[in-house]
């Protein structure tokens, strides 16, 4: 009879042999996105659209999880329906293995979530591998680009749906629109989209703060102040070299 320690020696190699870990240097962004949120958020719930402000601070809620959940996430993004965390390029947890990031991070996210829910909401992760800070300053680039442009998108479609147009006849009318006939578009129907919340045009962003704590110390009865961590939640992201600078500066905080 086969012993449990050669069967396992044996089977062991089945699980294993294609991890990859992620090379020392390399920055690790994760991005986990909702899987079918369309329907779930549309269909099966009764959220405000474009936005709406109770599915906006569950997402929030998750990604502040995801930060403290065991891994050293430095900043973590989220609009829409997806979440983007910057891990710190020393992190080692679990010999930087792919299959443990994006297995944890996904189901992490999607228990936070559905418990906020009150039904099942999942999340997929995949990890982008980037080798230098300029491509992580562009990684956040375009994510808060793809939010401008999901808001614009979002705001024109649902202004028209709630004037009574069907969902063909109003994807049809912003078919082939450029973002000046988008945002004219919106203004002729007394929407100025510069005026709209920063958070749903540029996403918002979620990083650890110092800050100070009082405290009473037992012995001497003085007042005494620690410092503490915690997260913010900035919903007033910069832009351009704005929103560089604060990734830059998270970096060198690390």
């Amino acid at each position: 009879m086969t012993s449990f320690e050669d069967l396992d020696a044996r089977m062991r190699i089945f699980e294993v042999a294609h991890d990859h870990c992620v090379l020392p240097g390399i920055y690790m962004v994760a991005r986990l996105d909702g899987r079918n949120f369309t329907t779930l958020t549309k269909t099966r719930h009764a959220f405000e659209s474009p936005f709406d402000s109770g599915f906006r601070d569950m997402m929030l809620a998750t990604t502040e999880h995801l930060m403290g959940c065991g891994f050293n996430v430095l900043y973590g993004f989220t609009q829409s329906d997806e979440i983007s965390l910057l891990l710190h390029p020393g992190e080692q947890a679990f010999s930087r293995k792919l299959r443990k990031y994006n297995s944890i991070l996904a189901g992490e996210a999607s228990a936070c979530f559905s418990l906020q829910l009150g039904e099942m909401g999942v999340f997929d992760c995949r990890i982008s591998q980037l080798p230098g800070s300029d491509l992580v300053i562009d990684y956040f680039r375009w994510r808060q680009a793809d939010a401008h442009r999901n808001a614009l998108n979002a705001h024109c479609y649902w202004m028209l749906r709630h004037q009574g147009e069907t969902v063909q006849h109003a994807t049809a009318s912003l078919e082939g629109l450029s973002v000046a006939e988008k945002n004219e578009l919106l203004f002729s129907h007394g929407i100025n989209f510069n005026d709209l919340p920063a958070w749903q045009k540029r996403g918002m962003g979620l990083y650890w703060e110092t800050y100070e704590k009082e405290g009473l110390n037992p012995i001497t009865g003085e007042t005494v102040y620690g410092s503490r961590r915690r997260i913010k939640r900035d919903l007033e992201l910069p832009m351009t070299e704005a929103y560089d600078n604060l990734i830059l500066t998270l970096l060198a905080a690390s």
